[in-house]
């Protein structure tokens, strides 16, 4: 990755901008009509003044209303084609712009959905919301400029210069020192400013940071009222970036004056010394009409160079945003289906041979170290471990959530690395320890687990998961709405309706991370026994907090500091396992002295009687 993100670092502007307008697709062909309807348009503008010219003149050489009415309807008939140029360009550039966004949005999110956890540790969450909005709407506006106005307002200088001498002559050399002096002041600006907005758009990420910790953790701020705090936060990175905002804006606020006073000295300038001319050769060097097309040519001018310098900041500020979307873009998943996957897991068997596991490469700790666990197919596994000891870390690995760093993980007597991911993660269900729900009907997020499932297959499932009572007693039933989140609902109902979602899924392996930590013990038990009631030949691994949830496993697996410490069943782990024997005596203090007894434990001290 580190070596991606160097290459991506190296990017050249013409290279990022090919990569986004790869995205562009069925949206090319607006992409091209627009440049040659602005063409058009600025061919038919810079002839205008010209014709008006010719107008001027004929007026004050008396010419009758034949001359004048012909130069009347070519300038009509000029004005409404380039009025219909600028429209459809106006209309076609809308078209492709937002195409191209729509595109953009719709590439990264695909691309996001492939990643592994891995892929998205290396990226925040409001770091990509960003991108695909902030990051998104800035490439749009970037493009629309490009496609339009990039071609406009050179075109537009080039053509107004050339028509300048073409009626003014000399007179027209000071818009070329003018344009000079002004392009190289507002390209300056333009310069110094860039490093402002690629420093907002990592604040941008913090602001959006805060909003979102603030928005998940709203009940914990209003629990312990820290709205205040909150505010202050918000406050402080808001100002922080409107403290950048204004010191770029009142840089970039100097364009409009400067350049109003070079359009005043130039008027000036033109008007005083064509006047001259004018008089002094009776209108044998300059025309009135041309003057006037010279005073119009050099306003077209300098508004172009006024263009030029708000299109350089604009993809200068975009430039940023196109390379974070980029990164996304060209970002590739750490795990990819093999040439020729296995489509069909045998069993629920899972082996874990000498695995050890790191999060990132070199890393001088491993998370997991040296795991060499066999599990047999409809065994029920408990896992114990105290915070920290890699327990989630070791079940991620079983649907390939990630790879083993060494040695393999296999399910069903073969490496998950030759599995499909599909095949894969659809028989291994895992219900993680922070369980989501979706705005949607309860029917609908159970359809997660299986699309096609009929309410009867629900109803079983969530009478396995101890859900069904609960939801008979919503005014809706199974068509009640879930809020965003799951926020309507209790901790325990939303791991209950997370149990019974992957249940439908009749997977060979079931993974229960923490799963049942916001139910009763009794309910918990109720689960369990389920379980072994109607899914007797699905592997069942139980990570819990709570000894109770995993004492009746067929064995327990203890885990510290990545490592596996002891292997038995609870009483095997109540006379071996120092870990174990702790965690059990803290969370059944009062019944504690009588179990120890029951096995032929003195309690008092943890020694053998």
């Amino acid at each position: 990755m580190e070596q991606h993100a160097k290459t991506l670092a190296h990017l050249t502007l013409p290279q990022i901008m090919r990569r986004i307008a790869g995205s562009a697709r069925e949206y090319r062909r607006p992409s091209i009509q627009t440049p040659i309807l602005v063409s058009g348009e600025v061919v038919i503008e810079c002839s205008i003044p010209f014709i008006t010219a010719q107008l001027i003149n004929a007026i004050n050489e008396g010419q009758g209303m034949a001359a004048i009415g012909r130069y009347s309807l070519i300038l009509v008939a000029l004005a409404l084609i380039s009025l219909a140029c600028g429209t459809i360009a106006g209309i076609t550039c809308s078209t492709a712009a937002t195409g191209l966004a729509k595109n953009l949005r719709s590439d990264m999110f695909h691309n996001i959905q492939s990643f592994s956890f891995g892929n998205i540790d290396r990226f925040s969450t409001s770091s990509l919301v960003t991108r695909l909005t902030t990051d998104t709407s800035n490439v749009q506006m970037a493009y629309m400029m490009i496609i339009r106005t990039a071609i406009r307002s050179p075109l537009m200088l080039v053509f107004a210069i050339s028509m300048a001498f073409l009626t003014g002559g000399a007179l027209a050399a000071i818009y070329v020192v003018v344009s000079i002096f002004l392009g190289a002041f507002l390209f300056g600006v333009a310069a110094y400013v860039m490093p402002i907005f690629r420093r907002l758009f990592r604040k941008y990420d913090a602001l959006n940071d805060t909003v979102e910790e603030n928005i998940k953790g709203i009940r914990v701020v209003k629990s312990y009222v820290r709205e205040e705090y909150e505010k202050e936060k918000f406050d402080a990175s808001s100002e922080n970036l409107y403290r950048d905002f204004l010191h770029a804006e009142r840089l970039l606020a100097w364009n409009m004056p400067i350049m109003q006073l070079c359009i005043n000295i130039v008027y000036v300038f033109v008007i005083y010394f064509g006047s001259h001319a004018i008089i002094q050769s009776q209108g044998a060097d300059l025309a009135i009409g041309h003057l006037s097309a010279l005073i119009t040519y050099g306003f077209s001018i300098l508004m172009s160079l006024n263009m030029l310098s708000m299109i350089f900041v604009i993809i200068t500020m975009s430039e940023e945003s196109a390379r974070r979307i980029v990164e996304v873009l060209e970002e590739q998943s750490d795990l990819k289906n093999p040439e020729n996957p296995r489509c069909e897991i045998a069993d629920g068997s899972i082996d874990f041979d000498h695995v050890s596991f790191g999060y990132s490469a070199g890393s001088e700790r491993m998370a997991l170290d040296d795991i060499d666990l066999h599990i047999k197919s409809g065994e029920v596994i408990g896992i114990i471990g105290g915070t920290g000891s890699s327990k989630t870390t070791l079940i991620q690995l079983i649907s390939r959530l990630y790879d083993a760093t060494c040695g393999s993980v296999k399910v069903g007597g073969h490496d998950v690395r030759e599995y499909d991911l599909d095949t894969l993660r659809n028989e291994v269900a895992v219900v993680l320890q922070r369980n989501i729900l979706f705005s949607g009907t309860i029917e609908d997020n159970l359809r997660w687990g299986k699309q096609d499932a009929s309410r009867a297959e629900m109803v079983e499932a969530c009478k396995l998961a101890q859900a069904d009572e609960f939801i008979q007693l919503l005014p809706n039933g199974y068509d009640t709405y879930i809020e965003q989140g799951g926020t309507n609902v209790s901790g325990g109902q939303k791991q209950r309706l997370c149990i019974a979602r992957a249940l439908l899924k009749s997977p060979k392996v079931l993974i229960l991370d923490d799963s049942t930590s916001a139910v009763d013990t009794k309910t918990d038990k109720l689960i369990r026994e389920g379980f072994k009631r109607f899914i007797p030949s699905t592997t069942k691994l139980i990570i819990a907090q709570r000894t109770s949830s995993v004492e009746d496993a067929d064995r327990i697996v203890v885990i510290d500091g990545g490592r596996i410490s002891a292997i038995g069943t609870h009483e095997e782990l109540l006379r071996t396992s120092e870990i174990y024997r702790e965690t059990y005596t803290s969370q059944n203090k009062q019944s504690h002295d009588a179990a120890m007894a029951a096995i032929g434990i003195d309690g008092t001290d943890g020694e053998g009687a």
